[in-house]
Parts: C-alpha cells; sequence; structure tokens
C-alpha cells in the first residue's frame, strides 16, 4: 500500500521529499526509509518540502533530526523547503534549526521549487509502507528512536521528553514480553 502523503523523486543532485498533509508519527518511517535508501546509495543532500504541510509531530521532528544527522555524518545536509510558520516554530523550538537549514534563503533549490514539484506531481514516487503498516512493536521502537534522538539534542528536550522515552521502554518491553521477542 502506498504512502501518498509522502511522495519524492531523486534528481540528479538531491533526493527531494514532500509531504502531502501533517508530518506525523504515521508518514515518519516512510520518511526514514526513503531518506535512508537515499543516503545508501551515496546520496547526501535532502530536501524536505513542507509547503503542504500544516504541522509535524515530535516523532517526525525526531525522524527529520536522525536524518540530519546521517546525512551530516557523510558530508551531507538536509533542508527544509517552506515550511508553515506553525511547522517551522516546532522546529525551532526543540533546535532542529542546528541540524538542518530551514528554509534556506540561499539554498541552490530556490527558484526551482515549482519545477521540481511537478515532476513530483506528474511521476509521484510513494514510499510502500512495510507489510501496509508496521506492527506494533516496530512502531514503538521508531517512535522510541525519534524522542531519543530529540532527548539528545538538548537539556530541554531532555527534560521535556524523558518522561515520554521511559514510558515507551517500559511498553517496548512489554510489548516484547508479551510476543516472545527480545
Amino acid at each position: 500500500m502506498a504512502d501518498t502523503t509522502l511522495i519524492y523523486h531523486q534528481f540528479e543532485d538531491m533526493l527531494w521529499v514532500r509531504c502531502n498533509g501533517r508530518g506525523c508519527f504515521v508518514n515518519s518511517p516512510l520518511l526514514k526509509g526513503v531518506c535512508d535508501d537515499y543516503l545508501k546509495l551515496g546520496g547526501n543532500r535532502i530536501v524536505v518540502d513542507l509547503e503542504m504541510c500544516p504541522g509535524v509531530d515530535s516523532t517526525f521532528m525526531g525522524t527529520l533530526a536522525g536524518v540530519a544527522k546521517k546525512c551530516a555524518a557523510l558530508g551531507g545536509r538536509v533542508e527544509v523547503a517552506s515550511p508553515s510558520a506553525r511547522a517551522r516554530a516546532s522546529m525551532e523550538s526543540l533546535g532542529l534549526d542546528m541540524l538542518l537549514e530551514i528554509d534556506p534563503p540561499e539554498a541552490e533549490w530556490r527558484g526551482t521549487e515549482e519545477d521540481r514539484r511537478a515532476v513530483l506531481q506528474a511521476d509521484p514516487q510513494a514510499p510502500e509502507a512495510p507489510d501496509g503498516t508496521m506492527d506494533e512493536i516496530g512502531r514503538t521502537r521508531h517512535v522510541l528512536e525519534a524522542h531519543n534522538t530529540l532527548r539528545s539534542m538538548s537539556t530541554r528536550n531532555d527534560v521535556t521528553f524523558g518522561y515520554v522515552c521511559e514510558t515507551l521502554e517500559e511498553d517496548l518491553m512489554r510489548h516484547e514480553r508479551e510476543h516472545g521477542e527480545a
């Protein structure tokens, strides 16, 4: 089952990922998968287009931060195009502006956004969700990883997400016991 809230295209100079709708825990595993695949192929420049995204939740932001860290370790960068004021404020409040460039005025892609979006509209590549959806253990692991990434970014985030991470760790252990996984 394809998720059309995220579509992407690998251009010669970058991966362009567009979020059509809210950036959230549901589509963040797909964002991670598409970006990880691109990085494994040797790419190191990612633009996440939030023009049609009214807001982002903490799991999406944690996933984006994780992608930005991986990309930076490879000598690349992640840039965010056209975020709403709300999405920008959310990202900046958690310090994502220290990891990625939010709507950089001097970006090389400036002036080509509409052409790139037209390519996505004409031939959208939509990521496939593994088995259609993520199981409860996989989803809990993903949400925990995203929040641990945010937590590691600052003392303030550590305080903000500490309890969330502890609760998710407890949930994960319980799910693994119930399903016989370690």
